[in-house]
């Protein structure tokens, strides 16, 4: 992820300029050394009236942006798209294809996003800064290539959210408002994101060259993708093939790791999946509230397609259109091609079953769960599904019934109250089990109840300084980790911390408080 780019447009674009926001940024261009069809170079889209009402000091920090002698005038033009000190004066707008709703689309790309550039960290990772909702590009296809302030509001959050849970994610470095109104199915105050991610290759830029059978140009963008994020595969014997695995693998684990905290994308378009493995595009999501294995949030999904149980299937499939696109350059044998492919992506249900077993068996307090567990997990959903349990809350609450029966009265439901004897007396023997269950089931999470409310008020009357300007919220996120009640009333994510480790449970144990929850599951 972290690979070494260099070019050599690059090089006489980035570095050059005079100016100190230039200096102060220190952006670089490699993407813009690649091929004209592999973007499209656009002048800034003033607006009216830029202000800055979030700047995510501590993640400028870690990626070693030196802001702090530049002015809030030109910070705010800078973050609302007034300004673009690369690509002489130019914002770069990506192309790319995919697949919306099982149907391929050859003409997508950076509708109304755009990037500034490239920060390279001292660590050496290689960071894209990229504003969205900047205005509109040669992709923007009749669109005004605008945001609202509300949507933007929730992307910080979500992504912030996500980081803090330890879920690989883009992130949110600032809001700017624009002073200008965008029309939707109302009208609402305008807003630019400026999102920051690994990078925004995605399996749908992948398909937009193979869809054209530019090969010459699919090699190109391997080439760039293995120097970026995987160097290691570079000097594999087919690095197309391995792309295709070590990309398996992460959106194996990424997934597995939605499932655990009941995030639902909504939106699982092949060009909102990244070959780095982040989570982006953060449209029509959200935590559930009561567990339905099934629950769909988007509006737009009428069939169910991105529904929460299906997005696993949903990103194998999309890990199939990535397969088909690398084909041409897996070699000459084109069925020796096609079997290779479909190997490397029946690993993908073994991956992601492996990674959803830890993720939920440390859920429920164990430190190494087997194949003997997966029941367990089962049947402690199916009981929050039966008695309509919040999927948050009913992990959570784990944590207080192992506290003991004269805690139970704290549990959300008189159900799972009843688990005491079996959880207590049935693991007794195991050390930690609270500290565990809290570090790994938090008590709050985004988008829901008051902080929801909260959101929207703030969005409506386009005066979203109290919640933006103040690290209320963020403090909650870390408060949440004790289940605090500052954190209980705001619906906030927890920050997710190192567990403290059980002992394997013995089987008699586990096998107490199996029977608990089947007793409860079967009435």
């Amino acid at each position: 992820m972290n690979g070494t780019v260099t070019s050599p447009e690059a090089s006489a674009t980035s570095g050059h300029q005079n100016s100190a926001l230039a200096e102060a940024l220190c952006l670089e261009q490699s993407y813009a050394g690649l091929p004209e069809s592999f973007y499209a170079l656009v002048p800034p889209s003033p607006v009216r009236d830029a202000k800055l009402v979030r700047l995510n000091d501590a993640l400028a920090k870690n990626l070693g942006l030196n802001l702090g002698g530049i002015d809030e005038k030109e910070l705010a033009d800078l973050f609302a798209g007034n300004l673009a000190p690369g690509n002489g004066g130019r914002l770069l707008a990506m192309a790319y294809s995919g697949h919306q709703f099982g149907q391929f689309n050859p003409g997508l790309g950076d509708g109304r996003a755009a990037l500034l550039g490239e920060v390279v960290t001292e660590e050496g990772g290689r960071f894209d800064i990229q504003l969205k909702g900047s205005g509109p590009t040669p992709f923007s296809r009749q669109g005004d290539g605008r945001a609202a302030l509300g949507p933007v509001i929730r992307e910080y959050v979500i992504s912030e959210a996500m980081h803090a849970l330890g879920i690989a994610t883009t992130r949110s470095l600032a809001i700017a408002t624009t002073g200008e109104m965008v029309i939707r199915e109302q009208i609402h105050p305008g807003a630019v994101l400026t999102r920051v991610a690994s990078s925004h290759i995605r399996i749908g830029t992948f398909q937009h060259f193979a869809a054209r059978s530019d090969t010459h140009n699919l090699k190109k963008l391997l080439d760039y993708t293995l120097a970026r994020h995987y160097p290691q595969l570079k000097e594999a014997d087919n690095p197309p093939l391995a792309l295709l695995g070590a990309v398996i693998e992460r959106q194996a684990s990424l997934i597995a790791q939605w499932m655990a905290v009941g995030f639902i994308h909504g939106v699982m378009n092949t060009d909102n999946m990244t070959i780095s493995g982040e989570t982006i595009d953060y449209g029509p999501c959200a935590f559930m509230d009561h567990y339905e294995h099934y629950k769909v949030f988007s509006s737009i999904d009428q069939q169910g397609r991105y529904a929460y149980g299906a997005q696993p299937a949903i990103a194998k499939w999309n890990l199939a259109r990535l397969a088909e696109a690398l084909l041409p350059l897996m070699g000459e044998d084109g069925k020796k091609a096609v079997k290779a492919a479909t190997t490397a992506l029946d690993g993908f249900d073994t991956a992601f079953a492996d990674a959803w077993l830890a993720a939920m068996g440390a859920k429920l307090g164990l430190s190494s769960p087997g194949e003997d567990d997966r029941p367990l997990i089962l049947d402690f959903l199916t009981l929050l599904h039966k008695g309509s349990i919040d999927f948050t809350s009913g992990f959570a609450a784990l944590e207080t019934l192992c506290e003991g029966e004269a805690a139970a009265s704290a549990a959300p439901s008189t159900k799972l109250g009843i688990l005491v004897p079996g959880w207590n007396n049935g693991v007794s023997a195991l050390p930690g089990k609270a500290a565990l269950t809290r570090s790994a089931n938090g008590c709050a999470l985004p988008i829901r109840s008051t902080f929801r409310a909260t959101i929207w008020s703030r969005k409506q009357s386009g005066k979203p300084s109290i919640l933006l300007t103040s690290n209320r919220w963020t403090s909650c996120w870390r408060q949440s980790q004790s289940h605090s009640s500052a954190a209980r009333a705001w619906s906030v994510t927890p920050c997710r911390r190192s567990p403290a480790k059980w002992s394997t449970a013995p089987s008699a144990g586990r096998e107490a408080f199996q029977t608990s929850l089947r007793s409860i599951v079967s009435e």
